[in-house]
């Protein structure tokens, strides 16, 4: 640690002192990632175990995505700034920005049962690896089936063709991942159109205005805009629409 902070203090000396980096000597940690042949099952078992570790990291924003509140949230919010018409605003980032915070407040008490229950112990070596990764599975298999509907679950046994489960412990988590996905891809859906009919009537009464007056060549979805972002704005729109996303969340 104090080899770093000498490196970082070095660094700014030689910046304000107008050395360049080149003709400074410097010393910076070097890391090697090489092949070499295992002699051992014991290191054939640990280069598995790096590259299970390895794959997991590659995989685990699709991780998180797919196992959390992320997929209604974010296609609700895009569906909405599509119903608005004002193009790319807000802009990508934004949504997607707003949709992870949201994400993390939804999913805290979850993620805050991981940690007591599997992190924690195992960080104090109470527990194996394999019992902190079953028991951190808990929770997250919990939320899942709060939002799962009954019809999908179904869906994706019968096509697994295993035996009808009597409890959410018999449902293996393979089938519950997808049944978790379908069914927030159909609520997201749902209330995406509940959002879209405000806009839509204002887009076709706009639209029978302009034709009634001859204006069929006026682009309606121009004229259309102002009062979409007045009636918005008036009935707080944003604030509607994260608080009913929240509360849609079974705890």
């Amino acid at each position: 640690m104090n080899k770093l902070k000498y490196t970082i203090f070095g660094l700014f000396i030689a910046l304000f002192a107008g050395v360049t980096p080149a003709n400074a000597a410097f010393t910076f940690p070097n890391i090697n990632i090489g092949l070499q042949q295992a002699n051992t099952p014991q290191d054939f078992t640990n280069a598995l175990q790096i590259l299970v570790w390895l794959t997991i990291l590659t995989l685990a924003p699709s991780i998180f995505i797919m196992a959390t509140c992320f997929i209604r949230i974010v296609v609700v919010l895009s569906l909405t700034r599509q119903a608005l018409g004002a193009g790319n605003l807000p802009p990508s980032q934004v949504i997607t920005s707003l949709a992870l915070i949201l994400t993390f407040f939804i999913m805290a008490p979850t993620f805050n049962k991981i940690n007591d229950t599997a992190l924690q112990p195992y960080l104090r070596n109470e527990i194996t690896q394999q019992a902190a990764l079953d028991r951190g599975l808990v929770p997250i298999r919990d939320f899942m089936f709060k939002q799962t509907h009954e019809k999908e679950l179904a869906l994706f046994v019968r096509m697994a063709k295993i035996d009808k489960p009597k409890v959410k412990e018999d449902v293996p988590t393979y089938i519950l991942l997808p049944s978790f996905i379908l069914s927030e891809l159909k609520t997201a859906f749902t209330i995406g159109f509940v959002v879209y009919l405000p806009f839509l009537v204002i887009d076709i009464v706009v639209s029978s205005v302009l034709v009634s007056m001859g204006m069929m060549f006026l682009p309606p979805t121009m004229i259309a805009l102002p009062f979409k972002l007045i009636m918005f704005v008036m009935v707080d729109g944003w604030y509607l629409i994260v608080k009913s996303l929240v509360e849609s969340f079974v705890t």
